[in-house]
């Protein structure tokens, strides 16, 4: 009897805690939302960038989240439902607006409101493969189990920091995330020596990825908003464009390295000061 006794607070001990994990289980399963598609847009604000433009992209995104094509997007899947979280990155990354489900024009109403609500400044460098690397943290860990996950990446010059962008972009693809890009091909000059004539080779060959993968270009700032207002369309609803072939230039955007070699190229110039 008396080992009876000292057996059972270790067995109650041992049962309880079985069902109070099983309870933080079935509680954590409870919690997830299932949606058409998780969608991460990560908006590259490095210094390359002014001020105009960056205001430009926020209220760009902005405007595509009000429209009729984007609401009607939506309305095409099978649930009705995406996850959303926006992102701005250059050599970090800063989430904006966080993860939130959008069904209706008065949730893509206010994930734009949100988006406008404050503008940051820029911040340095251009690393592309941190920011899939946090992109697919971000899907990983959420709430959400989307039938499609999705990273879209725009950017206005090649990977010049951090880990290759490649392997970052195939460990990506690994998880059973695609990946599209938005080139942003509109320099004016301010910091041309880190242009890459043709960037959206570069997207195609070495950062997007996976079942539908495309690339929009860039190459006016007027038209900025109604390219991402396609590009969200073609996401949301799980289409895709017509691919683009377009020739290659004398600084190979094929050369997944082109970014860290423009970049040692400057360093080298200015004696090693890198901004």
């Amino acid at each position: 009897m008396l080992c009876r006794l000292r057996l059972i607070p270790g067995l109650l001990a041992l049962v309880l805690a079985c069902m109070s994990g099983g309870f933080r289980t079935a509680v954590a399963q409870t919690q997830v939302v299932e949606v058409d598609l998780e969608l991460v847009l990560l908006v590259d604000v490095s210094r390359s960038m002014s001020q105009a433009e960056l205001e430009l992209q926020r209220r760009g995104y902005a405007t595509a989240l009000g429209s009729s094509e984007v609401f009607a997007a939506v309305q095409s899947g099978l649930l009705q439902n995406v996850a959303l979280t926006y992102v701005e990155w250059a050599g970090t990354q800063q989430v904006v607006v966080d993860w939130r489900v959008v069904t209706s024009r008065a949730d893509l109403a206010d994930f734009a409101r949100r988006l406008t609500a404050k503008l940051d400044p820029g911040l340095r460098r251009t690393s592309i493969s941190g920011a899939l690397q946090f992109g697919a943290e971000l899907i990983e860990t959420n709430a959400y189990a989307g039938l499609r996950r999705v990273i879209d990446i725009s950017g206005d010059g090649p990977n010049n920091l951090g880990g290759p962008v490649a392997l970052a972009r195939d460990a990506v693809l690994a998880r059973g995330i695609t990946i599209n890009g938005l080139p942003l091909m509109t320099s004016d000059g301010a910091y041309s020596q880190f242009d890459l004539p043709q960037l959206d080779i570069y997207y195609q060959t070495c950062v997007i990825g996976g079942p539908g993968a495309f690339v929009i270009p860039v190459t006016d700032w007027p038209d900025f908003a109604d390219a991402v207002k396609r590009k969200l369309v073609l996401e949301i609803a799980g289409l895709t464009p017509a691919a683009r072939v377009i020739p290659a230039q004398a600084r190979d955007p094929r050369d997944c390295q082109v970014g860290e070699k423009i970049w040692r190229d400057f360093s080298d110039g200015q004696g090693g000061f890198l901004p």
